[in-house]
């Protein structure tokens, strides 16, 4: 292969990179990264698996990308990365780990890609939301590792919305992919990149009313049933049996 050719996107990831789901209007459940790629006129290449954390991506997508890619030592035009949705709500979340094993996959996008795309982590992130310490230290361990390798960052901080993220607030619609699509793309363009087409113009919708109320209720249930979930473990803990503390009267939790 001519070393000059460049392959086009490199994507890692978890399942909002990896996309996939309901259809929504007719519109398919499409990866950002894919959005990205066809936005870019660029052939499209992903390792990201449903469920990946970081240390995933260090073990396994990067592995897979030199041992299952038909061409190992090529390069692309675009790396893009998104990861630490599932980190941060995991049990054994370890801070120090998370910024090594971050920094690890940057370097090997920045050695591989000729840019590399980085997006933080929405700050309304699932039901219960994790502890915004963690998100924090998250988001800046993603935009330090873009200041040090030059790479296009993209602020998700924000992303929010019922039209946008799923009723667990983890998950892009098929419209929430889009829009995330239609950030990247316009952080590319103010950093030089071409943009032959833009995302939103990719597909054609029309809604009724009935479809929008079936929606709707569908919405409602599903958030119910979320929210329900997320409130059962602060339900149960004050709910657990008192005693009474030694020679201090006051209740303590068992």
């Amino acid at each position: 292969m001519d070393s000059t050719q460049r392959l086009g996107v490199l994507a890692f990831g978890d399942s909002i990179t990896n996309g996939g789901g309901e259809l929504q209007w007719g519109v398919a459940l499409q990866s950002w990264a894919l959005w990205t790629a066809r936005a870019l006129g660029l052939p499209f290449t992903s390792f990201a698996v449903d469920g990946g954390r970081v240390a995933d991506v260090v073990e396994r997508q990067l592995s897979a990308a030199r041992e299952w890619s038909a061409h190992p030592d090529a390069r692309y035009g675009l790396g893009a990365l998104h990861i630490g949705v599932n980190d941060v709500r995991a049990l054994d979340w370890d801070a120090d780990a998370y910024a090594a094993h971050l920094a690890t996959v940057v370097d090997f996008l920045a050695e591989r890609c000729d840019r590399v795309v980085l997006l933080t982590i929405p700050l309304d992130l699932g039901r219960p939301r994790p502890d915004r310490r963690r998100v924090a230290f998250a988001n800046a361990a993603i935009e330090r590792e873009a200041r040090r390798v030059g790479a296009t960052l993209v602020d998700l901080r924000g992303f929010r919305g019922r039209r946008v993220l799923m009723a667990d607030h983890v998950h892009p619609t098929a419209f929430g992919q889009l829009a995330i699509a239609e950030r990247v793309v316009d952080s590319l363009q103010a950093a030089g990149m071409r943009v032959l087409v833009r995302p939103r113009d990719l597909v054609a919708y029309e809604t009724t009313s009935l479809g929008r109320l079936r929606a709707d209720a569908t919405y409602a249930y599903r958030h119910a049933k979320v929210s329900a979930r997320a409130l059962r473990p602060r339900l149960l803990a004050r709910g657990r049996p008192f005693v009474r503390s030694p020679g201090r009267g006051r209740p303590l939790a068992r």
